[in-house]
């Protein structure tokens, strides 16, 4: 393992968390740029929106064959060519002329989403003593919060001011930026051990591997799930549009927050991290669901991006404990299941939405993650 002092392992720690935020931007970035995005590509914005499942599907499957592709292969220089693809895949789409270009400089993203999450999931233990790992592993993750935040608001603003073409451009050129300071500031990580197709393989008949990928599975389902359909759900309650987008921020502030408060929570018990965040979820979509008034939902927001932003790195924590000698394939696995599981949940919560309308959506949600609770009793949990 590369020993670092704490003054250059936060650095590092940090360009990794950047990464984490870029490719998440990346990923999301047609959120916000849907309806210019298919009038110049001469698609729906039903079409245009299925460019962010495309990118969903192939990180998916991506993830867990990026460590077993790339062999011994030094992972700095892994990461600094995967987010130098991640660049030039944001530029394709910005110059994309034809709807096919776009897809194609989408599943690009897919890919390069996959690996570096695969990679830099499990880095924290890599890059800090081992006292500082909880803290830096939520340092890491806080870039999927913060891409919440800010990464995919700034890339709509940036669209509406410029143009959708330039918030691809930007992105492309933050990608080619970070990787530049990873080159920089990473030190060299060689692989720690080769991991074939076999390990995967082998690794999923680890119990409690198997527990915590089925675990985030229906948590991620659960909650995405839910929350793709929340604004309908909010429109319910009576909460204007202006207002909607005020408690989407907070949610997202929220959930900075509880990743942080999860990283520190997983040092003494995952297990309890996990019942915790689970009773979260369920309490804050059983209130939305029986909210009458702005306020109530608000405070329902709140405890949401509490629960859900402690999840990535609570179950990130739970594969390094369940696979200490194979932390890489884990996070590989993990990166391939979470990802899958956010297409999963917006497609099955759109057809109960449209089946049975916004309120039973929260109520389908908040029966997966219940599952997630029974799934762990009945499994074999971390501690």
């Amino acid at each position: 393992m590369t020993q670092l002092d704490r003054a250059t392992g936060r650095p590092a720690v940090l360009v990794v968390a950047a990464g984490i935020f870029t490719v998440v931007t990346a990923e999301m970035l047609p959120v916000g740029l849907l309806t210019p995005m298919g009038a110049a590509l001469h698609v729906s914005e039903g079409m245009a929106g299925q460019t962010l499942t495309t990118t969903g599907i192939v990180a998916a499957v991506a993830a867990p064959l990026v460590v077993p592709a790339l062999g011994r292969m030094d992972r700095r220089r892994a990461l600094v060519a995967l987010m130098g693809l991640l660049a030039g895949a944001n530029l394709l789409a910005a110059w994309a002329p034809a709807f096919g270009v776009m897809v194609a400089a989408r599943v690009l993203v897919g890919i390069a989403m996959g690996g570096v999450w695969a990679l830099a999931a499990g880095l924290a233990v890599r890059l800090v003593p081992p006292g500082s790992v909880g803290r830096a592993t939520a340092t890491i993750f806080s870039g999927i919060a913060v891409a919440s935040v800010l990464g995919v608001p700034a890339g709509t603003f940036l669209g509406a001011l410029a143009g959708w073409r330039s918030a691809f451009v930007v992105v492309g050129a933050l990608a080619a930026a970070v990787a530049l300071a990873m080159a920089v500031l990473l030190p060299a990580l060689p692989a720690e051990r080769a991991a074939g197709l076999s390990g995967v393989t082998a690794l999923l008949r680890n119990p409690r591997v198997g527990t915590g990928l089925v675990v985030v599975a229906l948590l991620v389902v659960g909650h995405f799930g839910a929350y793709t359909y929340v604004r309908p759900v909010l429109e319910e309650r009576a909460v204007d549009a202006p207002l909607i987008g005020t408690l989407l921020l907070v949610y997202g502030v929220a959930g900075v927050l509880g990743n942080f408060a999860a990283g520190a929570a997983t040092v003494r018990s995952v297990r309890r991290t996990v019942l915790v965040l689970a009773g979260l979820l369920v309490g804050a979509v059983v209130v939305l669901a029986l909210a009458a008034s702005a306020p109530t939902a608000a405070v329902a927001m709140v405890v949401w991006g509490l629960g859900y932003g402690g999840v990535s790195v609570t179950a990130q924590t739970w594969m390094m404990t369940a696979a200490p000698d194979a932390r890489e394939t884990a996070s590989s696995l993990f990166a391939g299941v979470f990802n899958g599981a956010i297409a999963v949940g917006a497609v099955g919560g759109g057809l109960v939405v449209d089946g049975f309308g916004p309120t039973a959506v929260l109520v389908w949600g908040a029966v997966l993650v219940l599952g997630a609770v029974v799934a762990m009793a009945l499994g074999r949990p971390v501690g």
